[in-house]
């Protein structure tokens, strides 16, 4: 099967499957798993920040960030298409009282830091305090622009608001920017980071910042049910990730390129491609049978109007071939 819905659907791969069979493990709700503890110092050491905090869910990971910088009827500045305010389930809302003030992204995943400025409240017994901004790094598959993080962390400072950092996808824009984490991460109180999306890991995030922040964090974790017992055994695969899988990151984008560059000169309306995403327009005419058509020959797309294609480990240029020849084919059928 070649599964091009997202780079969620990847699964460990032998090296990855051994070491969590070999980890050694403890009770991380008192703080004593070895490999726990080895995969946030890690963390914390990529990012550049005092601490870090293991987390079954990347959902889970960015609702504790929220948590941590928010109290009730407070509020947060975030994108419109944010992941985590669209994307995952209205948590902060729900069961952190946290209101979500959205705002548009410009086309490069910025947020016009002009608008944000006039989302902010006046301190006001009418209004929600405004806490904290939140980015989201990729955003779409894009990139953040290093000058424009500086901006926004110099902005939240003059503001007196947080800036968390949505970083689902931030060893994406690692690799872009062939850049160390933490010439990205010095620019946030908070970051986030999934190690079960291209970077291979079955499941788990992790959530980094400072020592106050990340204890808060540590509670607010327990009380939401992310307090977890001998965690080391999905630990060692994000251990494993962060040291063998990010430099690989590039292969992925320069097959999403080629993907890209292929669906063009074959026809297909590429609207954008950056990283490890390819956007393309199907015709309404085209949805349903397209997709019919690429199950029929294993190949898995999420296929509608606008339809995202994600480039991945568990998908070669081999594959990618594959799908360009399948491509073709149905247009020419």
């Amino acid at each position: 099967m070649i599964d091009l819905r997202s780079d969620t659907v990847t699964r460990p791969g032998a090296a990855m499957l051994q070491a969590m069979m070999a980890a050694e493990t403890g009770d991380d709700v008192y703080r004593d798993d070895p490999t726990v503890n080895a995969l946030e110092a890690e963390a914390a050491r990529l990012g550049g920040k005092a601490a870090a905090l293991f987390f079954p869910t990347g959902t889970q990971a960015n609702l504790v960030a929220l948590l941590s910088h928010c109290e009730r009827g407070e509020e947060y500045i975030v994108g419109q298409q944010a992941h985590n305010y669209k994307y995952e389930a209205g948590g902060a809302a729900v069961l952190g009282s946290i209101q979500p003030q959205p705002i548009l992204a410009a086309d490069d995943g910025t947020l016009p830091l002009d608008e944000v400025a006039a989302a902010i409240k006046p301190d006001d017994i009418h209004f929600a305090r405004t806490r904290l901004l939140s980015l989201e790094n990729t955003h779409h598959g894009k990139v953040l622009p290093l000058h424009y993080l500086a901006e926004a962390f110099q902005f939240t400072r003059e503001h007196k608001l947080a800036l968390h950092i949505d970083g689902a996808r931030i060893f994406n824009a690692v690799a872009a920017q062939q850049v160390p984490l933490e010439t990205i991460a010095r620019y946030c109180d908070t970051l986030s980071v999934c190690l079960s999306k291209g970077l291979g890991a079955p499941v788990g995030s992790l959530l980094c910042g400072d020592a106050a922040c990340i204890e808060r964090a540590r509670r607010w974790r327990k009380m939401v049910g992310g307090g977890m017992r001998q965690a080391g055994i999905l630990a060692a695969a994000g251990l494993y990730a962060l040291q063998h899988n990010v430099a690989r990151l590039k292969e992925d984008h320069d097959n999403a390129a080629w993907l890209g560059q292929q669906l063009h000169e074959t026809g297909v309306e590429v609207v954008d491609q950056q990283t490890n995403m390819v956007f393309i327009r199907i015709p309404a005419g085209q949805v349903e049978p397209l997709k019919a058509w690429m199950e029929a020959r294993d190949v898995l797309i999420s296929v509608g109007p606008s339809t995202r294609l994600v480039t991945h480990m568990d998908v070669d240029r081999a594959a990618l071939e594959k799908v360009v020849t399948y491509w073709k084919a149905f247009l020419q059928q």
